[in-house]
């Protein structure tokens, strides 16, 4: 039986057709039977595949597709094609609401045009991401409507049914998703594709002139403003009979409100207690909440809890519809739900337990120490450059020119793995393109002292594009003093492999390349200079060079990630070099372990002797001119 492809599944054309997808990839399908026509994101996990999905059926459905080049630019990408009369969609990860917060809260009271969702996954638990926020905070505090699924076909559903609501509403829309719903894989059932989608023909739009709508002047936003409220009120109504529902028992005086993957946590948790007479409202919509709905379910009852995942954004404004409208029942929350890390089942089994005052099957204190033991006794495996990365032989010679005698600004990408042994060398890593503006700023702090140490940043390609250059600017207009490595691997590496600015490909159309040593040329960098990190000799040069300017130095070191490099001799069907240590010559100094931290090269305990694991080394051939003693070379 032939496998399909996601391309192939994806774009079935047969309603009913039942599929086993990832949330993110069932959020692409809804958004397809929405009629999505143009769609704009930067890659960051856990919304990642949403933006790979997309790439994938681009062509066959009809559907401008764009990796831009940050978050905010994707927003004002995807807004304007809405405002030309395009149904279209952005999507980030929590951390990239901040890069576009400023066009996400400036805009929230335009409206729209084409139906225009906008699609953040958060993080609880921080499993890939630098803090742990929610982004129903954010849309309360834009005054926008936000949804979120429990399940991977909810999220195909709302997806679908949101480009019509924003429309009806004249409002951009907020799709909450979580790293458990964007990863975990469940079945959809497929709804109808539209014939433009099918027969994978371009919408074109149609801007046409609404200043009053679109020019934020004073003497608009404050019209708009008023009607933005207006507006989410409508919402809130609307909401009592969409994506809402009450159910289980009734009658019952005991009740759980239950908002997105938390439902389905609660749920299971209640089968768990054996639990059964309980009313539950289901909330798809933790902003608005539907105050209808609250009238119906708090009727009779004497008590309830409300279980979501961070922030109490519900219990927030189910607590102050209780208040203003006297109602009597006692109602639990965050001081029994925790307010940290995602929930699971197990954490859940144990807050309502408290709230019904019995025994809980799950003892999450012990779980947690038997979990930690079993963890104790589990080899570690730190965290580390893949085999041939070339950011492992960037930071290599700048540990050997500059010992840790030097300040080392990082910032959000493969190269923060610096941090950790044998390099050692990330000093700060806070957001994405903080490493030059904290360059700057440790620089300008550090004039007139005493201290010698030099400042030396690191910034991938793909976040260079993404929030580098402003910090460059700055930094060289304000004459700082600083050398910045650009680890340009040609791709957006840690979240999937997505394109970027300076790789000169882009999906629906041919793309530009931009040099970023061009860019530095451009804004007067005192010193531009471009390194292969396989060649650590004229790595070294560079770098020495560099530390000799009274200025900002500029260095791209260029070489393909070697993922990208393997996959390709693979599919090709060669063989990679081949490299051996010669055991007569080595000395057993593991400075090839220790030093330079490559996985390929292992330790052999009784030989006393480093050797190298053939199916692990992709033949990049560092490790030559690493070895003190010259006991590794090229192979047979």
């Amino acid at each position: 039986m032939k496998k399909m492809n996601i391309k192939e599944i994806i774009l079935n054309k047969e309603a009913g057709k039942r599929a086993f997808l990832l949330g993110n990839e069932a959020i692409v399908r809804g958004a397809l039977e929405g009629n999505i026509s143009f769609f704009a994101a930067y890659p960051g996990t856990p919304s990642s595949e949403i933006l790979d999905t997309f790439s994938a059926i681009a062509k066959d459905a009809g559907v401008y597709v764009e990796v831009s080049s940050n978050e905010k630019i994707a927003y004002e990408a995807a807004l304007g094609a809405s405002w030309s009369g395009l149904r279209s969609m952005t999507s980030m990860k929590h951390v990239g609401l901040n890069v576009a917060a400023d066009a996400f809260m400036s805009t929230a009271m335009n409206g729209v045009k084409g139906g225009f969702v906008i699609v953040v996954a958060d993080d609880p638990s921080m499993w890939s991401s630098q803090n742990e926020q929610d982004t129903r905070l954010f849309a309360k505090l834009a005054n926008l409507p936000v949804v979120e699924p429990s399940s991977p076909d909810e999220a195909r559903l709302f997806a679908k049914e949101l480009f019509e609501l924003s429309e009806k509403f004249d409002t951009a829309v907020v799709l909450r998703s979580t790293t458990r719903l964007s990863h975990m894989r469940g079945e959809v059932v497929f709804g109808p594709l539209p014939e433009r989608t099918q027969a994978g023909k371009r919408a074109s739009g149609d801007f046409s002139k609404n200043p009053e709508k679109f020019v934020n002047l004073p003497l608009n936003a404050r019209i708009l403003r008023l009607e933005s409220l207006k507006r989410i009120e409508k919402i809130r109504e609307e909401f009592n009979h969409k994506f809402n529902y009450i159910e289980g028992d009734k009658s019952s005086k005991v009740g759980v409100i239950a908002s997105g993957l938390a439902y389905a946590y609660v749920k299971e948790a209640l089968s768990w207690l054996d639990i059964n007479d309980v009313k539950i409202l289901k909330l798809g919509t933790p902003f608005p909440v539907p105050f209808g709905l609250l009238n119906e379910f708090f009727n009779g009852l004497e008590r309830a809890i409300i279980v979501e995942e961070l922030e109490p954004v519900v219990e927030e404004q189910v607590k102050t519809w209780a208040f203003d409208k006297n109602i009597k029942a006692e109602i639990r929350g965050k001081d029994l739900v925790p307010r940290y890390y995602e929930l699971s089942t197990d954490r859940v089994v144990t807050s309502l337990a408290k709230f019904f005052g019995i025994k809980s099957p799950v003892d999450i204190e012990r779980a947690e120490f038997i979990e930690k033991n079993i963890e104790a006794k589990i080899p570690r495996r730190p965290l580390v450059f893949c085999p041939a990365c070339p950011h492992r032989n960037v930071f290599y010679v700048i540990k050997k020119v500059t010992g840790y005698n030097g300040i080392y600004p990082s910032d959000i990408g493969c190269y923060t793995l610096g941090y950790y042994p044998p390099m050692k060398l990330v000093d700060t890593s806070t957001h994405m393109g903080s490493s030059i503006g904290l360059a700057h700023g440790i620089s300008k702090a550090l004039e007139g002292s005493a201290s010698k140490k030099p400042i030396i940043a690191t910034i991938g390609d793909s976040t260079f594009f993404h929030a580098g250059l402003p910090a460059l600017a700055n930094a060289i207009y304000n004459r700082s003093n600083f050398i910045l490595f650009v680890l340009d691997n040609r791709t957006t590496a840690m979240t999937g492999h997505q394109p970027h600015p300076g790789t000169g490909y882009s999906i629906s159309n041919n793309g530009k390349e931009i040099k970023i040593e061009d860019i530095a040329k451009a804004m007067g960098a005192d010193y531009v200079e471009v390194v292969d990190p396989y060649d650590m000799k004229a790595t070294e040069q560079a770098l020495r060079k560099a530390l000799s300017v009274n200025g900002v130095s500029f260095i791209v070191a260029r070489r393909e990630c070697a993922l990208l490099y393997a996959s390709r001799v693979r599919r090709s069907g060669q063989k990679f070099k081949r490299y051996v240590i010669d055991e007569e010559k080595c000395t057993g100094c593991k400075t090839c372990i220790l030093t330079f931290g490559c996985p390929a090269i292992s330790w052999n305990s009784d030989k006393k002797k480093a050797f190298i694991q053939e199916d692990l080394c992709y033949g990049c051939g560092s490790c030559v001119s690493v070895c003190p003693f010259n006991a590794i070379h090229e192979g047979e």
